[in-house]
Order: C-alpha cells, then sequence, then structure tokens
C-alpha cells in the first residue's frame, strides 16, 4: 500500500533559483522528448520507448552542458511523464474519447520534478537534494514505511513542497460490526447525507469568496500587460484561489477522517463528474464541492486504516424506494421521497444514501442491513 506525505520546504535563495533552473531545464527536456516521440511516429511509423529515450540523454547533456546540473534520475522521470501521457492518450483514442494530444509546456507552465529512487534523504531535520542542497523542512509528523520516491513541487504562488510516496504494509480488514457500516449520498444542497440520517452541510468555499475574487479579478484586467502591477495584481488572485483550494482541501481531510474511524464500510456513488458539469447552471457548485476529493481521499485513508471504501452505479438511487424497490419520479426540486406504492417519505437524500449502503454491501457479498432506523 503507498501513502503520501506533504511537507513545506523553505530552500534560500540561492537553493530557489537551482530548483526554478531544474525546473525550466525540465520543461526543455519535456518538451524536447515529446517533439522526438511525435516525429518519430508521424514521420516514420516508430513508437519510441521511454528507455530509448533515456539513451539519448548522454547526446543531449554534451549538445546541453547546463542538463548536467540536475540529477540524471530526475530527468530520466521526465521520460516516464512523456510516456505515461502518451499511453493515456492512446487509451483515449481506442476507447472512442476525445483523445487531447499531450501539449507542449511553455515558460511556468512546469511546476514539480522527481527523485524516483534515490538522490535525496532525510537528514537533521534537513531534506538533501542531490544538485541542489540541503534544504529546510518542517516535519510535522514522522513518516511511515518505507520511502519509494519524492516529488518537489512549487505552488503557482512560491511555495515549495516536499510529497514522499512511502511503501507500508497492507493494514488487515477489521470485523464488520453494528453501525460500522455507512451509504453516502454526496449533494449540493447539503454536502453528504448518511444512511443513518445524518448530513453535512455544504461549506460553499468558492461562493463565500466569489465577491473578493471578482474584485481582484477586475484589478489585474486593468493592470496593463507586461507590468510590474499586474505581476503583483496576478499574484493576488492566486493567494485568493490558494486559500478557496485550502479550506475545501482541509474540509475533506476532516470529513474522510471522521468517516474511516467510525466505519468499516463506506460507499459511494461512482459519479462521472466531468459529465455532470456540462451542466452549465450547476457546474461552478460541483467543482465547489469537490466530491472526488472526498472520495479520493477517503480511500487512501480507509486502506490505512483497515476500512472499505466500495464505489456503487449511481443509476436510480435516488428514483428508487429503499422499502419496497419501485422507481418514484422526481425532479431536482423535489426534496422528499413519498412512495405510492409502500407510504414511506422521508428526506430524498437519505433515501439515495440507503440505496447506495444496499449496493454497495451486495457488492462485497453482503445481501442485507437494517440501513434506517425504525
Amino acid at each position: 500500500m503507498l501513502k503520501a506525505y506533504k511537507f513545506r520546504i523553505y530552500p534560500t535563495k540561492s537553493q530557489t533559483t537551482k530548483m526554478e533552473q531544474t525546473l525550466d531545464l525540465c520543461r526543455w527536456t519535456y518538451n524536447k522528448t515529446l517533439e522526438i516521440r511525435k516525429n518519430a511516429w508521424e514521420k516514420e511509423g516508430k513508437s519510441l520507448s521511454k528507455y530509448e529515450t533515456n539513451n539519448m540523454l548522454p547526446e543531449w547533456k554534451e549538445d546541453n552542458p547546463e542538463l548536467k546540473v540536475v540529477f540524471s534520475q530526475v530527468l530520466q522521470n521526465v521520460h516516464e511523464r512523456v510516456d505515461l501521457a502518451l499511453k493515456a492518450f492512446f487509451r483515449r483514442v481506442k476507447t472512442g474519447e476525445k483523445p487531447g494530444y499531450p501539449r507542449f509546456r511553455g515558460k511556468g507552465w512546469y511546476d514539480s520534478f522527481t527523485y524516483p529512487q534515490k538522490g535525496f534523504k532525510i537528514d537533521s531535520g534537513k531534506l538533501y537534494l542531490s544538485k541542489i542542497g540541503s534544504i529546510k523542512i518542517k516535519l510535522h509528523r514522522p513518516i511511515e514505511g518505507k520511502i519509494k520516491r519524492l516529488t518537489v513541487r512549487r505552488t503557482t504562488i512560491g511555495k515549495w513542497f516536499a510529497c514522499f510516496s512511502v511503501e507500508l504494509e497492507d493494514n488487515p480488514k477489521p470485523p464488520w460490526k453494528d453501525g460500522s457500516l455507512v451509504g453516502i449520498d454526496v449533494g449540493l444542497e447539503s454536502f453528504a447525507t448518511l444512511s443513518n440520517g445524518e448530513k453535512i452541510a455544504n461549506p460553499r468555499f468558492f461562493r463565500e469568496e466569489e465577491k473578493e475574487l471578482a474584485k481582484v479579478q477586475r484589478r489585474l484586467s486593468k493592470a496593463p500587460k507586461g507590468t510590474p502591477e499586474r505581476k503583483k495584481a496576478l499574484k493576488v488572485v492566486q493567494l485568493v484561489h490558494e486559500r478557496i483550494a485550502n479550506k475545501r482541501y482541509e474540509f475533506a481531510h476532516q470529513i474522510s477522517n471522521q468517516l474511516v474511524k467510525k466505519h468499516g464500510l463506506i460507499a459511494f456513488e461512482d459519479l462521472n463528474i466531468k459529465g455532470m458539469t456540462h451542466n452549465h447552471n450547476l457546474a461552478k457548485s460541483i467543482h465547489d464541492v469537490a466530491w472526488n476529493m472526498l472520495v479520493t481521499l477517503t480511500s487512501y485513508k480507509a486502506a490505512s486504516a483497515g476500512s472499505m471504501v466500495v464505489l456503487v452505479d449511481p443509476r436510480n438511487t435516488s428514483k428508487m424506494c429503499s422499502r419496497c424497490g419501485i422507481l418514484v419520479e422526481k425532479s431536482l426540486s423535489d426534496r422528499v421521497h413519498k412512495c405510492s406504492q409502500c407510504g414511506l417519505e422521508m428526506d430524498r437524500d437519505w433515501n439515495a444514501a440507503i440505496n447506495i449502503l444496499r449496493l454497495g454491501l451486495q457488492s462485497v457479498g453482503i445481501q442485507s442491513v437494517e440501513a434506517r432506523p425504525l
């Protein structure tokens, strides 16, 4: 099992310069690799592998000596990124999706570099990076497990973070207990409704900051391009976006922690978020609640806590009566489930959460459970 640890790092001015240079050289390598593989395919019908492009690195370093200031495995990881991007492209082509060919990276559009195996270590409260030096790091919690790789990331406002990928042993799954099973229906009116009837309010972080964001964006649009004023205004806009993202991320962390501590099995709907955002009336609200973030965080925390997350088919979970099983048609404005067959009347989201739990239990071989209090 893999787990991620993220820590803030504080490079000196000279180290920041080296890291910025590393990002720019990685960006150059990415574009060069993509160009070579694109030309090989279009002109010769040949598909180059990441190992073949790795073998070109010594020649590139002879022609561009500045590449030597970057740790060799960091450059090899750039080839791996190009390889993964192209594989994803061809996979989308085969499945008939809109493929979207990998793009060349412009200046400022490359914000991380990775040490895939070695070239880094934590020693005496500092992070050593090959070719860069020892950097102050805020280790706010101990790292458990074997560190497999390190990614150094720069945010849009110039903060730096070290993200460690750590390998842990799988925890055994706990036995099923009363009250340890839950289905969750995510929504816009309430952030989530649980199958036990509990509701989690929607914090609407973007909506809260929308007026402030509009104000700073107006200042940005009025600032002349290429001036220090525009650069300063852009940073203010980025700060507001970062504040919204941090609030949303912290909220999802808190909710996911609560879920994995209380429940052994957690069932979510397997929603097509991208498809749902095609509704322009709801797109902004859907992006604001960040349902995928909650599912992702809960999934990896459940794995380390010995719990289980299952995703179920969302079809008819809101329409189906959780007592008798018939379908009850509803519009988005209908907030109460009223069954004409069995007479069940309850909150529509609670009804959906019970159905989600039932489907989740069926997916792991359990056919029935009393999900709703009498």
